[in-house]
């Protein structure tokens, strides 16, 4: 009897292992400097949009594709003959179990967490956000260890102090800058792109200090709320959809009521929802939202390794956009941080070497008739037939990116 393997999902004949890794990668660069940009840009109408909007629309967003695609999966469940209000019985019973309330505490943390990039994104250039932000690992990590009782190995630990060097090293100030020499054309006039600083952008309200800080408990609020959401669906079957409709529909409450009505909602009532908002703002928001969607892609066909490298090139692309949208200077000290920061990256989600088993050798003279159960057991395990064993370390578990 032949065994066949099953057949690998394509997306218009390209597995989907490298659609979403490539996704990820340009969602990631994209996103950012699309955030930065939209928080630089000229004002329109009254002033400048409200972020707590747009992280409620994006929650909005990111519920309703979630719903679409559960609601395509639990007719499968229900059979091609099933009605759509059988399939919304369903999935309302699903989503609204009685333990679904647990996921309104890390719903919450992601809410805060998004609202912070926000602050993070008008005060740092791209690169350096996208650069600090893996700060990320670190927290997760240290929760994983403190609340999962997770061990890490001896290169995870390397792999942190250097994440945490490289990142401090990108912060170091640049001992001088040279200022970009302007375009001349043949008319002797300065060529005015839609990105130079005179024209295109507004980078004098940054305030550094403000987004470091913004970037920190933002990162350490991700790995909070990452860890336990982790720790809440251990053991649990719920489809990873039907737990984004969750995370999304609880993110509506403080999205809505401490974001837009209580921070914003006097402005809000003078200005309009929507003041502020045009083509650049809504494509940030639509790429916020395609985020968790494109990381639960990953999640399902790619492996950690492959989505930490996809995440590696996003920071190189935003880095190389920077300089060419933002007038980004790599200095010195960048590049030493930022290589580090990727090193790191890279030596974290390495699965360490397997360990060797032990096997004890028993000369054939000295074997009895007793020894026989002992005798098969070890050339068991000198087949390979090791029985439940976890295929990867525990410091090596996937589910602790989030």
């Amino acid at each position: 009897m032949s065994l066949t393997e099953a057949p690998i999902p394509t997306f218009m004949g390209v597995p989907m292992k490298h659609v979403s890794l490539v996704t990820l990668c340009f969602q990631n660069s994209g996103l950012i400097l699309l955030m930065h940009y939209s928080r630089i840009m000229p004002v329109t109408g009254a002033g400048r949009y409200l972020t707590s909007t747009a992280v409620f629309l994006n929650e909005v967003i990111k519920l309703l594709i979630c719903i679409m695609v559960a609601l395509r999966d639990r007719r499968k469940i229900d059979g091609s003959s099933s009605t759509l209000a059988t399939n919304l019985r369903g999935l309302w019973a699903d989503v609204f179990k009685a333990d679904s309330w647990k996921l309104a505490i890390p719903a919450a943390l992601y809410t805060f967490q998004n609202n912070l990039q926000y602050v993070a994104v008008s005060n740092l250039d791209a690169a350096t956000f996208q650069v600090t932000y893996q700060l990320k690992i670190i927290t997760t990590a240290l929760f994983s260890v403190t609340m999962l009782h997770r061990k890490l190995s001896m290169n995870q630990w390397i792999s942190l102090f250097l994440l945490t060097a490289g990142i401090a090293i990108v912060q170091l100030p640049a001992t001088a800058t040279t200022p970009k020499p302007p375009v001349q054309h043949g008319d002797g006039e300065q060529k005015r792109s839609l990105f130079t600083r005179e024209g295109g952008y507004d980078e004098s309200h940054m305030d550094r200090a403000v987004g470091l800080i913004a970037v920190i408990i933002a990162c350490t609020i991700s790995g909070l709320a990452g860890v336990y959401f982790e720790k809440v669906l251990k053991g649990s079957s719920t489809s990873l959809w039907v737990r984004n409709i969750q995370l999304s529909f609880y993110s509506l409450f403080p999205a809505l009521f401490i974001g837009v009505m209580l921070k914003d909602g006097h402005e809000i009532l003078q200005r309009g929802f929507f003041d502020g908002y045009n083509g650049v703002v809504w494509t940030a928001i639509a790429f916020q939202a395609a985020g968790g969607i494109v990381v639960a892609l990953c999640v399902n066909f790619a492996d950690n390794i492959a989505k930490n490298f996809a995440t590696s090139i996003s920071i190189l692309l935003s880095s190389i956009a920077s300089v060419y949208f933002f007038d980004f200077v790599f200095t010195f000290w960048f590049v030493i941080g930022a290589s580090i920061v990727l090193f790191a990256t890279f030596l974290y989600s390495k699965p360490d070497a397997p360990k060797k088993e032990e096997i004890a050798y028993i000369p054939l003279e000295n074997t009895k008739v007793g020894d026989d159960d002992e005798a098969a057991s070890i050339a068991n395990v000198s087949n390979g037939d090791l029985g439940v064993r976890s295929a990867m370390p525990s410091g090596n578990d996937p589910k602790r990116y989030e």
